[in-house]
C-alpha cells in the first residue's frame, strides 16, 4: 500500500505541476502555429505498443484552457525511463528545455524550473524516483520533489565546457557521476553537495554506465567510441568517512580499444548499452557490436545495408530478453528477434530522422521513438 500511495501522489504532483506551470511560466511554452498538433510525419515523439509494427504520435501537452498544444515540432536529444517506473519517461530536448509523462497518452509536461535550452543527459534516482539529475551546458540540476523546483549542484568555470553523461550508483545512490565534454570523469559521494576529478581523458565523454551486474564497475563511451571500464568504491559515506581519498580511488582502468580497432567503428559514438547478465552493446553511426563477456570479446551484429551506407541513429535491447534488438536511421526502422541473425524492416511514420528508441522494461512490445528534423 505505500507504493501505491506513493505512485498515487507523484500522479497527483504531476496533474498539479502541469497547472503551475502553464499558469506561472505559459511564456515557456510556444503557442504559435509551429507547435499545434501539425502534421503526424512531423511528429517528434511517437508510440509503439505492438514491438514497432505500429506507430502514433504522441506530442500532446496538457493546458488550462483544454486547447491542444503540442510537442510535435520538438528535436529529441535524449529519452530516460525512470528505473522504478516504465511508464514515467523524461524527455530531453535540443534547445526547449525538458519534459516529462508519468502516462504518455496523457500527454507530457514541461519542467519550468530548468532553463529552456539543450539537456544534455538526465538520470532518475533508482531508489527514490522524485530525485532526478539533469545536465544542461556546463551546469548540473537536482530537484528532490519529482521536478517541482531545481537546484543547482554543479557548475564548470569554462562556459564552453558540457556536461554530457550522468550517471547514479543503483547500490548506493549517493555516488553520482558525471562525464564532460573536456575529459573528465568527476564524482560525488554526497548527492551532488561537492564532487572530485577522479579520471581525465584526452576526449570528451558521451556516456556513463554503471554495470547493473556490480555498480562498483563503471563503464564509458568517449564521443569518438573509446570504450573504458574501471572499479570505483561504492561503500561511501561522507558523514563517518575517516579516508577522504578512499572514497574517490579508481582501481582496475581497463582500457577495451585494442581488440575494438579492428572494427573501424569511426568517430561518430551512438550508444553504449549493459545488460543485467553483463553482455555489451555498442553503437556508432556504422556498426552495431556486441560483446557476451565483458568487453573482452566483440562481435559484428549484422546489418541489412554495407557499413559504409549505415546512418545509425538511435540502438535499443529489450531488457527481457537480449535477441530483441533494434535500431533507426534516418529513414527507417529495423528489428530483430534472433540477435540480430535476421531483420524486419519499415520506413519510420515520419520524415524525420531516427534519434532515440526506448524499450519498456516492463512491457517490451512498449517501445518509444523520438526524433529530429533533418537538415535541409
Amino acid at each position: 500500500m505505500l507504493k501505491t500511495r506513493k505512485i498515487r501522489s507523484r500522479f497527483g504532483l504531476a496533474v498539479a505541476l502541469a497547472i503551475l506551470t502553464l499558469t506561472l511560466t505559459a511564456c515557456s511554452i510556444s503557442t504559435t502555429s509551429s507547435d499545434t498538433e501539425g502534421s503526424t510525419s512531423e511528429a517528434g515523439v511517437f508510440l509503439s505498443t505492438d514491438n514497432g509494427s505500429t506507430w502514433r504520435p504522441m506530442v500532446s501537452v496538457p493546458t488550462v484552457s483544454g486547447r491542444a498544444q503540442s510537442i510535435g515540432n520538438i528535436n529529441v536529444n535524449t529519452m530516460v525511463m525512470d528505473p522504478q517506473d516504465s511508464r514515467a519517461v523524461y524527455l530531453a530536448s535540443f534547445d526547449r528545455g525538458l519534459y516529462y509523462t508519468y502516462n504518455v497518452t496523457n500527454g507530457w509536461n514541461f519542467v519550468a524550473g530548468l532553463p529552456t535550452a539543450t539537456v544534455n543527459a538526465v538520470a532518475v534516482d533508482p531508489k527514490n524516483k522524485c530525485i532526478i539529475y539533469a545536465a544542461v551546458a556546463n551546469r548540473v540540476y537536482r530537484s528532490a520533489d519529482c521536478s517541482r523546483t531545481w537546484s543547482q549542484v554543479y557548475f564548470d568555470n569554462n562556459q564552453e565546457v558540457n556536461v554530457n553523461a550522468i550517471a547514479i550508483d543503483h547500490y548506493n545512490t549517493r555516488n553520482i557521476y558525471l562525464g564532460t565534454s573536456r575529459g573528465e570523469i568527476i564524482k560525488s559521494i554526497d548527492s551532488g553537495g561537492a564532487w572530485r576529478t577522479i579520471q581525465r581523458l584526452d576526449e570528451g565523454l558521451a556516456r556513463l554506465i554503471i554495470s547493473p551486474v556490480d555498480s562498483r564497475q563503471v563503464f564509458l563511451a568517449t564521443a569518438k567510441n573509446k570504450i573504458f571500464s574501471f572499479i570505483s568504491n561504492t561503500n561511501t559515506n561522507p558523514a563517518v568517512s575517516e579516508d577522504l581519498d578512499r572514497n574517490f580511488m579508481v582501481e582496475n582502468w581497463t582500457d577495451m580499444n585494442q581488440v575494438l580497432k579492428d572494427f573501424g567503428l569511426g568517430a561518430n559514438f551512438r550508444e553504449l548499452i549493459i545488460t543485467k547478465d553483463g553482455v555489451i552493446f555498442l553503437a556508432s553511426d556504422k556498426l552495431f557490436l556486441r560483446s557476451p563477456d565483458g568487453g573482452i570479446s566483440w562481435e559484428n551484429i549484422k546489418l541489412i545495408q554495407p557499413d559504409k551506407d549505415a546512418t545509425i541513429g538511435a540502438v535499443a535491447v529489450d531488457p527481457q530478453n537480449i535477441n530483441n534488438i533494434y535500431y533507426v536511421t534516418n529513414t527507417s526502422f529495423f528489428r530483430s528477434s534472433d540477435g540480430g541473425a535476421t531483420w524486419s524492416t519499415k520506413s519510420l511514420p515520419t520524415k524525420r530522422a531516427g534519434r532515440e528508441l526506448l524499450v519498456d522494461f516492463k512491457d517490451p512490445n512498449v517501445l518509444y521513438l523520438g526524433t529530429v528534423r533533418l537538415k535541409d
